[in-house]
């Protein structure tokens, strides 16, 4: 009797400990070890919505939800497709890879959400603007040119401006309705925007963000000095106009470029992102004191590795999940963590067609996996991360290729190619700029598994590829990936789902389910 009751106090105690230290540890920086780079941030009552960029990729421009600055969940987009033009199609040899649409502003005003972007890839300014940010419809406007790193601001007068540009920052003030330009309004808001961070300028200053704060603005911008580290510049004036003063904010690990946001409790942070290799552009944290006027970030300068903020409960199922591709009545046929490389093609795809299964069909000829249309993609993840998917081949074509990816220039995958009356899994290494064949093995089932690892520890960033003919044992294929993160795609490492066509279209493929892991080690059971 009384050991038992030795037992049930000493297990209390455990569960007390635990209960006591798991309380204590609150949010770690990096805030989401994925690519979501380029934040706007605000707060409306109680709730903060974010934008980022996602550029070539479709549907773009991600908006994101949180209660806690912590804990994010994807709720909505606001644009299908950027465009109808060859880069943005994948067609005729062209593409839109590191285009698309960059760096968003993001604004809610008299009752009413904002998001602008702008794109290289055609030319123009875009303001999308609804009443419900999480559901929409969105009202979509667009004007030329293509103002870069632009941010949108209302103003307590009624006047709503813009502000753009790199080094020289320039202003315009919008026409009422927000379909362009007004004439005449255009001026250099600050000839060098870089001069705090000193003459030895790289990346000469961009990314603006501009806040009113206690009646004065204040322009949030990043630099890079040669043979530096990104930096935060922020100029102050009391009027929009200027004049501005200016000064660095911030230099530490790298963590540079957005802006500030406040919580209902009245405490400030810092959000910015940091590169940090293969798995892409990933957010921080960082508090904000406010001292004779300007915003000090930081603690004693630099990046805490932990927040006064609720701890994360992970990113899966807000910023990457798992699918079985199985769709009840009412359910949207993608959830919202895919995105389509390039604009789809949306009659050569189907979740409805076979139950619990995503058909993926060929519709063209295309020699090279960066030219295929319909990759299904969503994120990878930090500081490690896998994915699995299983694949029914049965219906392919000759020279039909379908499988897994690592979807960056330097890619690699592995998946099934139907070649000289044959089925083989092959694993491809682009490591080198250039897709190497590093193994191949003969497939003589109709179904078969498949698994990349990306390990992300440290900056290691090395892939690894797995095939399984029964799900449960698994084998190491070809070589080991060496990830990098190259300008042309400017993006984190993306799983993708793929399948196109080398001699004649009208074959699918069709895959069981996706499944994703925080871990080298997971089960891969179902969600």
């Amino acid at each position: 009797m009384i050991k038992k009751l030795l037992q049930s106090v000493f297990l209390t105690l455990v569960c007390l400990f635990i209960a006591l230290t798991s309380q204590g540890q609150g949010a770690q920086n990096p805030l989401i070890h994925a690519d979501v780079p380029d934040m706007a941030m605000i707060r409306v009552g109680d709730t903060y919505y974010m934008s980022s960029t996602t550029m070539h990729m479709s549907p773009g421009l991600p908006i994101m939800k949180s209660k806690d600055l912590v804990n994010w969940q994807l709720v909505n987009y606001a644009y299908d497709t950027l465009g109808d033009v060859d880069a943005l199609n994948l067609a005729n040899g062209k593409n839109a890879y590191g285009k698309g649409s960059w760096a968003s502003s993001l604004r809610f005003h008299d009752g009413t959400y904002y998001v602008t972007t702008f794109a290289q890839t055609t030319g123009k300014t875009y303001i999308f603007s609804t009443k419900d940010i999480e559901h929409g419809p969105w009202k979509a406007q667009s004007f030329e040119p293509s103002l870069h790193d632009h941010t949108l601001f209302f103003d307590d007068d009624g006047k709503v401006y813009m502000i753009w540009g790199g080094g020289q920052l320039k202003m315009v003030e919008l026409k009422d309705d927000l379909s362009g330009i007004k004439p005449g309004t255009e001026s250099v808001l600050i000839g060098n925007a870089t001069a705090p961070a000193g003459p030895n300028v790289g990346l000469p200053a961009e990314g603006s963000q501009l806040f009113k704060v206690n009646g004065k603005y204040y322009l949030f911008n990043i630099a890079w000095p040669k043979g530096g580290m990104r930096t935060v510049i922020v100029h102050r004036a009391d009027r929009i106009t200027g004049p501005y003063e200016g000064r660095v904010a911030f230099q530490d690990k790298g963590v540079a470029q957005g802006g500030l946001i406040d919580t209902p409790d009245g405490d400030w942070y810092a959000y910015l992102f940091r590169d940090y290799g293969a798995v892409g552009r990933i957010p921080y944290l960082v508090p904000v004191k406010w001292e004779d006027g300007w915003p000090v970030l930081g603690i004693d300068g630099k990046v805490p590795d932990e927040l006064n903020l609720p701890a994360s409960k992970g990113l899966i199922p807000g910023i990457v999940a798992s699918d079985e591709f199985t769709r009840k009545k009412g359910e949207p046929a993608l959830p919202l963590v895919w995105q389509w490389n390039h604009n789809p093609v949306n009659e050569l795809w189907s979740v409805t067609q076979r139950k619990g299964y995503l058909r993926l069909k060929t519709g063209r000829v295309d020699k090279d996996f960066l030219q295929a249309r319909n990759t299904l993609t969503q994120r990878t993840l930090g500081p490690e991360s896998a994915g699995s998917t299983a694949i029914d081949v049965s219906n392919m074509k000759a020279g039909d290729f379908a499988g897994l990816a690592l979807l960056q220039r330097q890619y690699g995958l592995v998946g099934v190619r139907y070649s000289n009356g044959a089925k083989s899994i092959v694993m491809v290494n682009a490591e080198s700029g250039s897709p190497v064949v590093a193994e191949s093995v003969p497939l003589k089932q109709k179904k078969v598994y498949l698994k990349a690892e990306a390990d992300f520890n440290d900056r290691r960033d090395v892939a690894t590829f797995f095939y399984s003919l029964d799900g449960k044992t698994w084998k190491k294929i070809g070589s080991q990936l060496k990830m990098a993160y190259t300008l042309p795609h400017f993006m984190g490492y993306r799983f993708g789902l793929f399948n196109y066509a080398t001699e004649t279209p009208g074959g699918y493929a069709d895959f069981d389910f996706f499944r994703v892991d925080p871990s080298l080690e997971g089960s891969f059971q179902k969600p």
